[in-house]
């Protein structure tokens, strides 16, 4: 079956998923429309493709334990020079944040994953791009603000083409997963057959 790459995360829920998408888009970060607009909980993970259902119900017991928090984004942030990243800041549920991708990332469980630098939560809006283009960013946003109720996370798996495809959702305290999406569903078709 060969192997796939994984994330998961919270996705920044509309209208400023969109928006955000739409400026990093705008200060020349290509991968902007290949990125759905998020927090990282579990960063791009190799994984045997028969794992899935391990993997699938191990998000799923975790999320059965969580209950929603408050979501809140202000102003923004740089890992410069360390990494070419500018972010908007979570300024509030970056503590449940924190224990929800530790738990996900448990070393006994299924997505046990090293991290190259201690755990952040943020939401990118530049990547690799010009240190012109990144200071821009950096300043467009400095006033940015946006808030929600996190009320779960989701599966994505990243395409051939690069984009990243959502394959499951999870929402909190939802008990043990019900019945799955039939394959062939948009949700659960396998990221090789939708390119």
């Amino acid at each position: 079956m060969g192997t796939v790459t994984l994330g998961v995360s919270i996705a920044v829920p509309e209208p400023y998923g969109s928006q955000l998408q739409q400026l990093r888009a705008g200060f020349g970060d290509a991968a902007a429309h290949g990125i759905p607009t998020h927090v990282t909980l579990v960063p791009p993970t190799e994984a045997e493709a028969e794992r899935l259902p391990e993997i699938r119900a191990h998000l799923a017991e975790v999320a059965a334990a969580f209950r929603p928090f408050p979501m809140r984004l202000a102003g923004t942030g740089s890992f410069r020079p360390l990494s070419p990243v500018v972010f908007v800041k979570v300024v509030e549920g970056a503590a449940g944040c924190t224990r929800l991708q530790s738990r996900l990332r448990d070393p006994g469980g299924p997505v046990s994953r090293e991290l190259a630098f201690p755990y952040h939560p943020h939401v990118t809006v530049a990547h690799g791009i010009s240190e012109e283009a990144m200071d821009l960013a950096f300043a467009e946003l400095a006033d940015y603000a946006a808030d929600w109720v996190c009320d779960g996370f989701a599966l994505y798996e990243q395409g051939s083409d690069g984009v990243w495809r959502k394959l499951c959702e999870y929402p909190f305290g939802a008990g043990p997963a019900g019945v799955p999406a039939q394959l062939g569903s948009p949700v659960d078709e396998p990221a090789a057959r939708r390119s």
